[in-house]
């Protein structure tokens, strides 16, 4: 695969661009068609989406699971009206093939086929469910939400597999309900595969405090409906199974196609063109790996790049401005997430074998990945998580705004009294 730069620059498209498929009715296809409208695009817009029902956010879907009972429309929450936007709006319509020529695209839909002069792949991700786990429910769509919310009203005892993101919101929503949980981690730490052992070892009290039962680096060997086989050979029984073991891009329809990393993810430059496809294909959102200058192959998965990225990919595919250069558009990782009455922010993107540096003070803390070094002094910061710490949030977020990874005291950043970035340029 050629490696692009990441932020090449802009040009203007060989051709007038009269017409544009965006598939995907996710909030990166939906804040695309808002970003092509916001740039007096006048031509048309076909939108398809694959759930049948209008664009919706996916946060509150695990984060108030019990409390909202249906969907927070992004129409009404982003305050756009989306119908308008569009001229052929195809929802219920799962993309099944597509076909790129050197001047147009088009997208095969289980109804029909569409063709446009530039496309924009905004398909998202799906629920990760290993094969022999097909009793267990899972949490990404608001079908599953309503599934399991129905689950959960009949039944006493949820077991989750998985104490990733989705996994902790989920076992403290169903635990403020009164329900006896059990969650199954099969690393040795909750998001240990993402915090790494050491911090998240410190999240396993907040389980124990909320009288959830975490039982860790214990893999699951089987499932059965309303029973999970551990591989030590216990089982666990509960009247509702859910598996929160993560997501893949929903990239099936693209083999053959389109480049695919090993995840399934659409690699993308800098400026979301996908990579070796002419430059009228573009790609965004869960369904993505962006090459960052600033921190290498970017996953898919964070909320906030599906709202901010389609404003980089829109202004790619029209030639809108020459961003080459500009910080502002290499996105930072961000992910924010209520995990069992703590508040957490993740920036930047850390790395296995990062030195850990913990920042402690009432009424919360954070923990700041640095590129590991045998001398002291000012080096690379990769990340920052934040846990009910709003301030650190908020500073963390400005330090990663810049053409590289900032440049930090770990000392002066370990004294929580000090502003974060006071570590800044020491």
């Amino acid at each position: 695969m050629t490696a692009h730069a990441p932020n090449a620059p802009t040009a203007r498209p060989e051709r007038e661009i009269r017409s544009i498929l965006v598939v995907g009715a996710g909030l990166a296809g939906f804040e695309t068609v808002r970003a092509l409208r916001d740039h007096s695009f006048a031509g048309h817009i076909t939108l398809l989406g694959a759930e049948g029902i209008a664009p919706y956010d996916r946060p509150p879907l695990s984060k108030e699971l019990l409390a909202r009972t249906t969907p927070a429309w992004l129409t009404e929450d982003q305050h756009f009206d989306l119908e308008a936007a569009v001229d052929d709006l195809r929802l219920g319509e799962p993309a099944i093939a597509l076909t790129v020529s050197d001047r147009s695209a088009e997208v095969t839909t289980s109804a029909g086929t569409y063709r446009a002069d530039a496309v924009v792949l905004a398909c998202g991700a799906r629920a990760r469910r290993p094969a022999g786990w097909e009793s267990a429910l899972t949490l990404h769509t608001a079908a599953d939400a309503d599934a399991l919310r129905a689950a959960l009203g009949t039944g006493r005892h949820l077991v989750c597999i998985g104490a990733g993101w989705i996994g902790g919101e989920l076992a403290g929503v169903a635990r403020a309900a009164g329900l006896q949980v059990t969650v199954i981690e099969g690393a040795v730490a909750p998001l240990g595969p993402i915090l790494g052992d050491r911090v998240g070892g410190r999240l396993r009290p907040w389980y124990d405090a909320l009288g959830i039962t975490l039982e860790l680096g214990m893999p699951v060997a089987e499932l059965t409906p309303g029973r999970v086989l551990l591989r030590d050979s216990r089982a666990v029984r509960g009247d509702v199974v859910v598996a929160a073991v993560g997501a893949r891009p929903a990239t099936e329809w693209l083999v053959g196609t389109v480049p695919l990393a090993p995840s399934g993810s659409i690699r993308v430059d800098g400026g979301y063109r996908v990579l070796d496809l002419p430059p009228h294909v573009v790609a965004v959102g869960d369904c993505v790996e962006r090459l960052s200058a600033r921190h290498g192959w970017v996953p898919g998965g964070h909320w906030d790049a599906a709202l901010r990225g389609p404003e980089l990919a829109v202004r790619t595919l029209l030639g809108v401005a020459d961003h080459a250069g500009d910080p502002s558009t290499d996105l930072a990782p961000y992910v924010f997430s209520s995990q069992l009455g703590h508040e957490l922010t993740l920036t930047g993107l850390p790395r296995r074998g990062d030195d850990v540096v913990l920042r402690e003070d009432e009424p919360g803390w954070a923990a700041l990945y640095f590129a590991p070094q045998s001398r002291r002094g000012p080096r690379e910061l990769r990340a920052v998580l934040t846990v009910d710490r709003p301030r650190d949030a908020a500073a963390a977020r400005r330090m990663f705004r810049g053409a590289a990874l900032p440049i930090a005291d770990p000392r002066i950043a370990a004294d929580a009294a000090r502003d974060l970035r006071d570590a800044l340029g020491q």
